[in-house]
């Protein structure tokens, strides 16, 4: 199979890297797992590396997307505590986004099919529609204590941002006080063109969650942010048993190094661009394709029939590709898909359309 899903946008370098794998086992044999009372080298590096390529200051280790979100809703929550302004724990969503599957991120996730059957979910958390900054600024309120968002909504069906609405969204959490977190737990380590997605944008978060991507396909999660407010996190207020443990340490680090050394994220760019020109011609011959859209390597093609039948067919022949919102085709290679192999696929959309 030729794979357009790459585990959901995990698997950046493709199956199986070399140098991950050889990072991985060298470290296996050196040092497993400690508590994290202690540091380890693999650890701090990583850390080191992720604060010097981002606005951070500060990074929490967990096991995923979801865990590093409930650890982002724990500090937004805490800081303001710290504060001595207790009654601001509110949290803003946006409808249509996803930010997990525990009980607290489906909470947080503005779709109703995640969420039903789970119910009663968390309360404090509030839901506008993405790209509506009147809606956003109407419901922000005094208990109001952060936004987050996807830069780029992912399972919501590849929504990117108006031109200027992230820059609306921090002025109005700065105007307000509120915090602004970025799930970029899909969007990070290069997919989108850039090694965030914030970056495309000039914005900065106050919170940032990393996972998928992180390790290329080991269980790693982030929440990265800026010291004034990763400090209400004091000693015993949040942990996790494995975060950030040495042998998938050292394979994330070994992740990044390749994806800033070997010019992945300028591949990403230069083929995520072929690949939306390429879908755009498809468009142009099937009156079944109703848009395009996407930046990068996460790039969506909306549909006029559902797209699961659409799926199984290329699947038949050897790519698989990924439908999201019932109708709209996803697809989130590895970073490292060439142009031919793009031209293959769109060969089998062509005749299956």
């Amino acid at each position: 199979y030729t794979d357009f899903v790459a585990g959901i946008a995990v698997c950046n370098l493709g199956h199986a890297h070399p140098g991950v794998s050889k990072a991985l086992s060298s470290q296996a044999e050196t040092l497993f797992h400690v508590s994290n009372l202690y540091y380890t080298v693999p650890q701090a590096k990583l850390a080191v590396w992720l604060v010097e390529n981002s606005f951070a200051d500060k990074v929490f280790f967990c096991n995923s997307g979801a865990e590093a979100n409930e650890a982002a809703f724990k500090l937004a929550r805490r800081y303001f505590k710290e504060k001595g302004e207790k009654d601001r724990y509110r949290i803003i969503a946006m409808e249509k986004s996803f930010h997990g599957r525990t009980i607290a991120t489906l909470s947080a996730t503005g779709q109703e099919k995640i969420r039903t059957g789970f119910e009663p979910v968390l309360e404090g958390f509030d839901f506008v529609p993405f790209n509506d900054i009147k809606t956003l600024k109407d419901k922000m309120g005094a208990k109001t204590c952060a936004v987050i968002m996807e830069p780029v909504q992912g399972e919501g069906g590849v929504r990117c941002p108006d031109p200027g609405y992230l820059a609306e969204v921090r002025r109005l959490c700065d105007e307000t006080g509120s915090l602004l977190i970025f799930d970029e737990v899909q969007t990070g380590i290069g997919r989108t063109g850039k090694l965030f997605a914030y970056e495309h944008f000039g914005v900065e978060p106050d919170i940032m969650t990393l996972a998928k991507a992180l390790a290329n396909g080991l269980p790693i999660g982030a929440m990265l942010a800026r010291e004034d407010v990763a400090s209400a996190f004091g000693p015993g207020s949040h942990a996790s048993t494995f975060g950030g443990t040495p042998v998938i340490s050292a394979a994330s680090l070994e992740v990044l190094k390749i994806i800033s050394e070997e010019n992945i994220i300028d591949h990403c760019r230069e083929v995520g661009e072929y690949f939306k020109e390429r879908l755009l011609w498809l468009k142009t011959g099937h009156r079944s394709v109703l848009d395009v859209r996407g930046i990068g390597l996460l790039l969506g093609m909306k549909l006029k029939i559902p797209g699961k039948p659409v799926v199984k067919k290329c699947l038949a022949e050897g790519f698989l590709i990924n439908c999201v919102q019932e109708n709209i085709l996803r697809f989130i290679p590895p970073l490292i898909i060439e142009k031919s192999q793009i031209d293959s696929l769109v060969a089998c959309l062509d005749k299956i359309l």
